[in-house]
């Protein structure tokens, strides 16, 4: 059986339930809490890692940065079979009531990134699987973690001239943090038919100056990293939930 182009694998290869991450060594990070993890390819910023948790297989797929490369992995994983898709990645907060490590859940998505307007126009919701969703609510709650839950905005850059400004109008439109990835995953998903959710570690402060934000997290700050395996534990059980 032929391998996909990008990610390098075929469809023996992929799980029905995925985690997709934008880091390769996230996929490392992620892999150690499940059974008989294996590496299975390394190609480009494709890493993908299976293993099984609470016996059912999983595949933990890196995705890289930005949309086109989160929708090439989107494709390629729903051609080798994969139905359940859960991002696990990391945000910057738009409200400042969101601390370090802490979670954002994403309801829905704006649409702020090209990648997902290749495929449909922007009238189209770009919203998570309630399903999955709900999966991850049972776990934080069952474990008394503090999380929110509500709109995010995905965008192509947070280095443009004029950031501040576009951060401070959708925070006052109550979004809860800026990615680039977990809209195109929500559109392209929805219309590939597969079921995707998205939650986010929060790496930056609102109005903190990003690039501190992200060396902080480069240096693996305790309640980042925290947060980043709480996000990924929560995602293995919605995915272990689904049928």
């Amino acid at each position: 059986m032929s391998k996909q182009p990008h990610i390098n694998v075929c469809a023996a290869q992929v799980a029905p339930r995925v985690i997709v991450c934008g880091e390769p060594d996230r996929v490392n990070r992620i892999a150690e809490l499940l059974d008989d993890a294996k590496l299975i390819s390394d190609n480009r910023e494709y890493r993908l890692i299976n293993g099984y948790y609470q016996g059912k297989a999983v595949t933990v797929c890196s995705t890289g940065i930005g949309a086109p490369s989160a929708i090439i992995a989107l494709e390629e994983l729903h051609l080798c079979g994969a139905h359940y898709i859960v991002r696990v990645g990391s945000a910057g907060a738009l409200q400042d009531n969101i601390g370090l490590g802490e979670l954002i859940v994403a309801e829905a998505a704006v649409r702020d990134e090209g990648g997902s307007k290749a495929y449909v126009s922007a009238e189209f919701p770009a919203y998570a699987d309630r399903h999955l969703t709900a999966g991850i609510e049972q776990y934080l709650s069952t474990h008394n973690i503090t999380a929110h839950f509500g709109i995010v905005r995905s965008n192509d850059s947070f280095y443009t001239d004029n950031e501040a400004q576009i951060c401070e109008h959708w925070s006052q439109k109550g979004v809860l943090g800026a990615d680039m990835e977990t809209s195109a995953l929500f559109t392209v998903g929805k219309l590939r038919g597969l079921r995707i959710a998205s939650i986010l570690n929060n790496v930056v402060l609102y109005q903190q100056d990003v690039q501190e934000g992200i060396s902080q997290y480069v240096d693996a700050d305790q309640a980042m990293m925290q947060g980043e395996k709480t996000a990924a534990e929560a995602a293995l059980h919605a995915l272990s939930c689904q049928l």
